[in-house]
C-alpha cells in the first residue's frame, strides 16, 4: 500500500461573528486529501482532513514543510508491520523529523490536518468506523454507541439584540440539543450577565448553559466575572484567561468553586502536563477541551490522555473542542465525556453525519468505514470541488 497523490486547498469560512478576542471575518481552513492505491469494496481509499475552526488555514506549512516530507518518505516507512495499512505513529515521526522541541503554535495544526486524513485511511482499510478501531486498540473494546453533544454558539453579531440570542438558543433546542454554550467577555460584565440570564430563560436551567471568555481576561477581570457568574450555576466557565497562564487558572479556581473548562489552545502533551501540575484544575468537576486536530492529531491526543491518567483524571472529563466528526469518533471510541457541536456556524465543517440527527442531546455515529465524511453531503461537495484528481 502507498499514498499515490496529495491534494490541499484553502477554503473560506468567513462570517461576521466574533468572540471576545477575534473576528471571524477572514477565517479560513485547510482541506486535505490523501489518495492511496488501496481499494475496499471496489472503491479507492481516500483520507480527508481539515483543521478545526479558530485557527487559520495552514497552506504554507503544509506545502513547504510537512507535505514534502510525506512525499519524500520511503513508502515502507509509513506502513504498519503488515505492510497493508498506514501506521499513524510512524507517519507522525516522519512529519516531525528535524523539528525542535517546543514551538507548538501553528505546526501542530498542520500536522493535525494530515493526522486526521491518515486515521480516515486506516479505518477505511480496516473497513470499520474509526470509533470501533480506537476502542479495540486503545480503549476497553467497545465504543460508546451515542455521544453527548452541546451546541456552541452565542457569538457577538453586529447589532444583535438579546432577543436574537434567545431565538438562537431556542433554535438549538429545536434541533435536539439540551445543552448550549455562549460567548462572554466582549461587552461589560453587567451586559453579559443580562445576556446569560436571557439564555437561561430559554434553555430552562443554568446547568444547561456554558459560557466561554476565549482567554480574554486578566486575573482581576476573571475573578469579577466569576463572582458575577457564581449565583447562576452555569455548566462551566471556560477559558477565562490566556491558556498558558496557569497561575491565573489556579488562582481563579481558589475563588470560583463551580466547574471550569480549558484546554482547547493547548497543543501538546507537555502543555497538558503543565496545566495539570500548575493550573489548579480539579478532576472531580472541571472539563478539559484539548482539540485532537489542533494539537498534532490523534497520535498526540493519545499521549495527552496518558498524562491525564497519570494525574488521576478520567477521560470522561474530556469534551474536545472542534465540533466535527473526527472528534466525535474519538469521543465514542475512547469514551470521553462528550463533544462540541457547531450546528449553525462554520458550515459545512461543523456538525455530524446527515443520517444521525441529534436526539435528546446525543448523537449516534454513522455505520460506515472511516470517520464518516461520506455521510455528510455538503462537506463532501467541498472536498470534491477542491480536492478531486
Amino acid at each position: 500500500m502507498r499514498i499515490t497523490d496529495i491534494r490541499e486547498a484553502r477554503v473560506s469560512i468567513a462570517s461576521d461573528i466574533a468572540n471576545a478576542y477575534i473576528s471571524f471575518a477572514r477565517m479560513d481552513v485547510s482541506v486535505l486529501a490523501l489518495y492511496t492505491d488501496a481499494r475496499i469494496d471496489g472503491r479507492q481509499v481516500v483520507g480527508y482532513g481539515f483543521n478545526s475552526n479558530g485557527r487559520y488555514a495552514q497552506s504554507g506549512l503544509l506545502r513547504e514543510r510537512f507535505l514534502p516530507r510525506l512525499r519524500e518518505a520511503a513508502p515502507a516507512s509509513l506502513l504498519d508491520d503488515s505492510g497493508d495499512n498506514l501506521d499513524p505513529f510512524r507517519l507522525w515521526d516522519v512529519l516531525m523529523a528535524n523539528e525542535k522541541p517546543g514551538g507548538h503554535g501553528e505546526r501542530s495544526v498542520a500536522v493535525g490536518i494530515i493526522d486526521m486524513a491518515v486515521w480516515d485511511i486506516v479505518a477505511k482499510v480496516e473497513n470499520r468506523p474509526l470509533a470501533e478501531l480506537l476502542a479495540e486498540r486503545y480503549g476497553d473494546g467497545v465504543a460508546d454507541p451515542r455521544v453527548a453533544v452541546y451546541a456552541a454558539g452565542g457569538y457577538y453579531y453586529p447589532d444583535k439584540q438579546t432577543s436574537a440570542l434567545q431565538e438562537e438558543m431556542r433554535d438549538y433546542l429545536g434541533m435536539g440539543y439540551t445543552c448550549t454554550k455562549m460567548k462572554i467577555g466582549g461587552v461589560p460584565l453587567a451586559e453579559d450577565l443580562a445576556r446569560v440570564e436571557a439564555a437561561i430563560e430559554v434553555v430552562g436551567e443554568a446547568g444547561r448553559l456554558a459560557v466561554d471568555a476565549n482567554g480574554r481576561f486578566d486575573l482581576r477581570t476573571a475573578l469579577a466575572f466569576g463572582e458575577g457568574l457564581a449565583p447562576y450555576g452555569v455548566r462551566w466557565y471556560e477559558e477565562a484567561g490566556d491558556p498558558l497562564d496557569y497561575a491565573l487558572q489556579q488562582q481563579l479556581g481558589e475563588h470560583y468553586s463551580a466547574p471550569m473548562a480549558t484546554g482547547e489552545n493547548l497543543f501538546s502533551h507537555h502543555d497538558v502536563r503543565n496545566l495539570l501540575r500548575y493550573g489548579g484544575m480539579r478532576p472531580d468537576r472541571d472539563i478539559l477541551q484539548m482539540d485532537p486536530v489542533l494539537g498534532y492529531g490523534l497520535v498526540e491526543y493519545l499521549r495527552m490522555l496518558d498524562e491525564l491518567r497519570r494525574h488521576g483524571w478520567s477521560p470522561r472529563r474530556c469534551i474536545p473542542h472542534g465540533g466535527h466528526q473526527f472528534a466525535l469518533q474519538i469521543a465514542a471510541g475512547l469514551k470521553l465525556g462528550g463533544n462540541e457541536s457547531y450546528p449553525r456556524v462554520f458550515a459545512p465543517f461543523g456538525g455530524f453525519a446527515d443520517s444521525t440527527p441529534v436526539e435528546n442531546g446525543q448523537v449516534a455515529l454513522p455505520a460506515m468505514p472511516g470517520i464518516g465524511f461520506e455521510d455528510k453531503r455538503e462537506l463532501m461537495a467541498v472536498f470534491d470541488r477542491h480536492l478531486s484528481l
